[in-house]
C-alpha cells in the first residue's frame, strides 16, 4: 500500500510596505483624529472677521495669523471690542462676517470643537472664581469636572477601566503639572491650599486661573485684562507667565491695554490693535488715531456688556 505524502504548503511572500494603513487596505475606514484632542498648540488664522451687536459693529475687518505656541495680544482701550474678539476666537461668540480657523477647525461651522480646544483662563463676567471657595477647592472641583465632562469618550472609557488608585494618581499628576506650568506654589500662599480666593493678590489670582485652564490640557487659552491695575514689574511678571505657557506649546490669547515690545525666550508675539474706527487691525497696519469721543465709548461699552451677559447665560 503506497502512502501519499502531504504536499507542503506554499510559502506566502511578504507584502511590500506601501505605507498604507492595513485597515484602509482592507476597505475599512480609519477614523480621523479629533483636532481638539491633538497635542501641541493651536494655530490661529482669521480673515476679515467681524461681530455685529444690537447697536452696531463690535469689531470687524480683523485679520491675523499666529503659529502654534504664540502669544496673541489683543491690545486697545476699554470698550473697543477686544473682549468680544477674544470670546469669538474661542468659539464663545458667533461671528457675523469673515472666516477663521482655530487648530484647523472652521470657527463658524465647528464652534463646539473649538470650545473643546480653547479654555478660558481669566475672563471676568464669564468664568469668575468663587470668592468664598479656597484655592484647593477650586482645583479639586476643576479636576472632577474635567474627568466627568471634559474628556473624550474613548479616553473616558479607558479611564473608567483603571483602578481607583490609578485614577487618583492621574488626577494628582494633572493637578501638579498645571500648578507647575502656572508657577503657582501653594506653600507660598497665606494659608496654603486653604487660602480663600478673596484673599489672593491679583498676580496670584491670575496664576490660579491659568492653572485651572491648563488642567483640561487645552491647545489654546484665553486671558482677559492681563495688565489691568498692575504696576510695571507685575506686568512684566504676568507677560513672563504667559510666555512660559506659550513656550510649552500652548497658544495664548491675551487682552491688554498695551502690548509688550517683546517676550522672554523669543516667544512669538502677534499684536492686534482694536479701535473704534476699524474694530481691529494688526499692529503694523494701525495708524495713530484720535481718541474716541465719550459718547462712542459709552455705546461700545454697552455693546460689550450686552454681549458678555449673553455669553454668561450661554
Amino acid at each position: 500500500m503506497t502512502r501519499h505524502q502531504p504536499e507542503p504548503e506554499p510559502q506566502r511572500q511578504p507584502e511590500p510596505d506601501t505605507g498604507r494603513d492595513p485597515a484602509a487596505a482592507a476597505g475599512q475606514a480609519t477614523p480621523a483624529p479629533d483636532p481638539a484632542e491633538l497635542p501641541g498648540g493651536a494655530a490661529v488664522e482669521a480673515e476679515g472677521i467681524g461681530l455685529k451687536g444690537p447697536r452696531g459693529w463690535v469689531f470687524r475687518e480683523v485679520t491675523l495669523e499666529a503659529a502654534p505656541g504664540s502669544v496673541v495680544a489683543l491690545s486697545g482701550a476699554s470698550g473697543t471690542g477686544r473682549t468680544c474678539l477674544l470670546l469669538a476666537l474661542t468659539g464663545r461668540m458667533k461671528l457675523t462676517e469673515g472666516e477663521a480657523r482655530i487648530a484647523g477647525l472652521r470657527l463658524r461651522k465647528q464652534a463646539a470643537a473649538v470650545r473643546r480646544t480653547a479654555a478660558l483662563a481669566h475672563v471676568p463676567g464669564v468664568d469668575d472664581l468663587e470668592p468664598s471657595l479656597t484655592v484647593g477647592e477650586h482645583l479639586r472641583e476643576r479636576v472632577l469636572l474635567q474627568r466627568r465632562y471634559g474628556t473624550a469618550p474613548l479616553a473616558a472609557l479607558k479611564g473608567a477601566l483603571r483602578s481607583p488608585r490609578q485614577r487618583r494618581a492621574d488626577a494628582r499628576r494633572v493637578h501638579d503639572e498645571a500648578l507647575a506650568a502656572a508657577g503657582l506654589d501653594l506653600a507660598t500662599l497665606p494659608k496654603g491650599p486653604r487660602t480663600a480666593v478673596r484673599d489672593l493678590e491679583r498676580p496670584e489670582r491670575l496664576r490660579l486661573c491659568v492653572a485651572l485652564a491648563l488642567i483640561g490640557r487645552p491647545r489654546l487659552i484665553a486671558v482677559d485684562d492681563v495688565d489691568l491695575k498692575l504696576s510695571a514689574p507685575l506686568r512684566e511678571e504676568a507677560w513672563a507667565l504667559l510666555a512660559s505657557v506659550a513656550a510649552s506649546g500652548v497658544t495664548v490669547l491675551a487682552v491688554c491695554g498695551e502690548a509688550p515690545a517683546g517676550l522672554p525666550g523669543d516667544v512669538p508675539l502677534v499684536v492686534v490693535v482694536t479701535d473704534r474706527a476699524t474694530g481691529a487691525r494688526t499692529a503694523e497696519e494701525a495708524p495713530a488715531e484720535p481718541a474716541p469721543k465719550a459718547d462712542d465709548t459709552d455705546d461700545t461699552e454697552k455693546e460689550t456688556a450686552d454681549a458678555l451677559a449673553e455669553t454668561g447665560r450661554a
